[in-house]
């Protein structure tokens, strides 16, 4: 009797837990259908949308004529979608290819060199963190401005390049090194640049991971900043293109939004075992 009693709490537990992932996965679902709908079926589900009508949007899992006509539009008749996708590759990859130039030394100092004053940057690093764009959007401005950077992809990389947050994710995985280790490889004549290469970075490599896979689920969706700094649109990225296509092409921004979701999705099927890591070291206390 308790066996059937545990096995009952056990099926109840699963379709609890169950029960919103079905809510999470629901719109993936709808982008997936509405991206293979004919524009016709398309409006006579989404007609109140369309019109003034008061009345709710019906839906189908199952198109009744399924078409790949807005997928061969996206891909071979809009050239303009794959300049704001190549703007997107440039600037995510340079912002973090400079997150570790930058950021990961930053990291590796704050957590294996205790000198006076480094705890109190280290919190002013963490309070830096916490602030929201629309915070220091216009002090940012106003240096861009006087650089000379304004409508140019380097007004969003280099803001981008100098954040705090994978220096404070980065700092979790480092702060993971036993000290004994350290300082047995300077007995043994390591040198401070090698200690960094050799054992810092492989055994660090997890919260530095984890820094990579949030930083590009970021960058790759932001908004505010391009939008902020950037008036040329052929330097958008394609985070806001989406925003530039109207209800009556809304198969077509069906499409669009699946295929600027697969890099994101194939980036967090990968890198999900280190950001479970980066969250456990985001957590740890000193």
């Amino acid at each position: 009797m308790s066996r059937k009693i545990k096995d009952i709490k056990r099926e109840l537990i699963t379709f609890l837990l169950l029960l919103p992932a079905v809510f999470v996965c629901l719109p993936i679902i709808m982008l997936v259908t509405g991206s293979v709908m004919s524009n016709g079926e398309l409006r006579q589900h989404l007609s109140p949308v369309f019109s003034d009508a008061l009345d709710y949007i019906s839906w189908k899992i199952v198109p009744d004529y399924p078409t790949f006509g807005n997928y061969g539009k996206l891909l071979f008749m809009t050239p303009q979608f794959f300049v704001l996708f190549w703007n997107s590759i440039k600037m995510v990859g340079c912002i973090l290819a400079g997150q570790l130039l930058v950021g990961v030394p930053a990291a590796w100092a704050f957590a294996m060199y205790k000198v006076k004053g480094s705890r109190a940057l280290f919190v002013l690093y963490v309070v830096l963190m916490l602030l929201p764009f629309q915070v220091t959007m216009l002090s940012s401005y106003l240096v861009l401005n006087k650089l000379g950077m304004l409508n140019t992809q380097q007004a969003v990389i280099l803001p981008a390049v100098f954040s705090t947050f994978p220096v404070f994710l980065t700092y979790g995985g480092f702060r993971c090194i036993p000290m004994q280790l350290l300082e047995a490889a300077r007995i043994d004549g390591a040198g401070e640049l090698r200690i960094f290469c050799t054992i810092g970075l492989p055994l660090g490599k997890s919260g530095l991971l984890s820094a990579m896979v949030l930083g590009f689920l970021e960058y790759w969706n932001m908004m505010e900043q391009p939008m902020a700094f950037l008036e040329d649109k052929s330097l958008w990225p394609l985070s806001l293109y989406l925003p530039e296509i109207t209800w009556a092409q809304a198969g077509y921004a069906f499409t669009t939004s699946i295929i600027t979701l697969i890099p994101a999705v194939f980036v967090f099927i990968w890198g999900q075992d280190y950001l479970e890591q980066g969250i456990i070291f985001s957590g740890l206390k000193e």
